[in-house]
């Protein structure tokens, strides 16, 4: 990375204000893009509960001229494979032509008195790009509730490899205008790719 890049010392502040393992994070981050400029990114801190315990997970988006990468780190505790606690980074670098699907949903408050520009209350980031399908089924049925034919299967096949959601009340303010503001960059992105 870039060490002069205005929008790379961005990205490496908003890390380190994670507070979320920022050494190991940033150094993942920094090998997957390697020289190319950074265009947008995204920094998105969440804890889970897991029974007894407390988790947290970070993922970074970060967008270049020809690539999506996204970069997962999660930690473990102690446990038969390893007496210490530990975490796992992983990084995923996409061609910007794969990505499939950018949606992003939105969620307002009171919609009758919505002004534009307005921030919503939460957003929901989710981005396909085919590593991952998932297929719903059901039976097929027919209008008529004697029939007993059997009229095979029915679903859908959704690609959904990335789902982030951020709201005001649990991330901040801040958090749901880089959302939306990375996701903006994203789709204008694929949309130059499809050209």
């Amino acid at each position: 990375m870039a060490k002069t890049s205005t929008t790379t010392q961005g990205l490496r502040a908003a890390i380190e204000r994670s507070g979320y393992y920022p050494a190991l994070v940033a150094e993942a981050v920094e090998a997957a893009v390697g020289g190319e400029a950074i265009g947008s990114y995204l920094v998105h801190q969440e804890t889970t509960f897991d029974a007894n315990e407390v988790r947290r997970h970070v993922t970074v988006l970060v967008l270049t001229g020809t690539r999506f990468i996204v970069s997962h780190t999660d930690e473990q505790a102690a446990d038969s494979t390893s007496p210490t606690p530990y975490a796992t980074t992983s990084t995923e670098s996409v061609k910007i032509g794969r990505i499939s699907s950018v949606v992003l949903s939105r969620v307002v408050a009171n919609p009758e008195k919505y002004v534009p520009g307005t921030l919503p209350r939460e957003v929901v980031l989710t981005i396909g790009w085919g590593a991952v399908s998932r297929i719903d089924l059901e039976p097929a049925a027919c209008g008529d509730p004697n029939c007993e034919a059997d009229h095979g299967y029915t679903g859908n096949s959704t690609a959904d490899d990335l789902s982030l959601r951020v709201s005001e009340a649990g991330d901040g303010p801040d958090a749901v205008r880089q959302t939306l503001s990375f996701a903006q960059a994203l789709s204008e992105a694929t949309a130059v790719t499809t050209r």
